[in-house]
């Protein structure tokens, strides 16, 4: 793990200190390890999921996915009746529009020829661009795509993070995705940011919840919420 100077940090870095990453890092590790995220059987299968898993539960993500057996492939999907997709898909929900989302980031991957060897070499800014400029890709499903189907160091900043940010510092101001983004690239080494994201999202599923659990949570120490709610 690597630290730089907060100066060159956003608000929520200044506010949590140089130190919080790293220690944020460790905790969650000592708990919940190596949780081999994001799971796939291929690139492709990571870039549907990160669509699917929009507005919805994972377990919703797998039944759609299960759905497609061994057919599953940017081919499949290319060839595919958009209507029959979206049946495909209905576990999901938001199908039809999914379907459409799927429809057009396939249509993406078939300009570098279905393969990942085409698109690593290429920078990952004007990846990111391309992949924003799709309809139905946001920041945190570009970002998904960036780091689990090609291995690029994007890290993840997803409505998790933000919470747990925000949680942390007590603020009561939101942190933005992009300021979320910014301080965990800078705090953590880029290998680390795979796990990183699977053990906020473990974490959050566990104990900060929307109703946060704080008893148990291997930063309770950390947070500041947590101090408030038992001072």
């Amino acid at each position: 793990m690597t630290r730089r100077g907060t100066e060159a940090l956003p608000r929520a870095a200044r506010v949590l200190g140089a130190d919080v990453l790293p220690q944020l890092y460790g905790r969650l590790y000592d708990r919940y390890g190596d949780l081999h995220w994001w799971p796939a059987r291929s690139p492709y299968e990571v870039m549907v999921g990160a669509v699917l898993t929009q507005n919805t539960a994972w377990r919703n993500v797998e039944k759609a996915i299960a759905r497609f057996g061994d057919r599953l492939s940017p081919r499949f999907v290319e060839e595919a009746r958009i209507e029959d997709l979206a049946e495909i898909i209905r576990p999901a929900g938001f199908f039809n529009q999914k379907a459409a989302y799927l429809k057009t980031l396939t249509a993406w991957f078939k300009g570098y020829g279905y393969s990942v060897r085409a698109v690593r070499p290429e920078p990952l800014a004007a990846l990111r661009a391309e992949l924003l400029a799709l309809r139905g890709v946001g920041a945190e499903t570009a970002d998904a795509v960036l780091l689990y189907a090609f291995g690029f160091p994007v890290f993840v900043a997803d409505a998790y993070a933000l919470r747990l940010l925000s949680r942390l510092t007590a603020s009561g101001a939101s942190v933005r995705l992009e300021e979320a983004r910014a301080l965990f690239t800078a705090g953590l080494d880029a290998s680390l940011y795979g796990n990183a994201h699977a053990m906020i999202v473990a974490n959050a599923k566990a104990h900060c919840r929307a109703k946060p659990v704080c008893a148990g949570c291997p930063l309770a120490d950390l947070c500041e919420t947590q101090r408030e709610n038992i001072s």
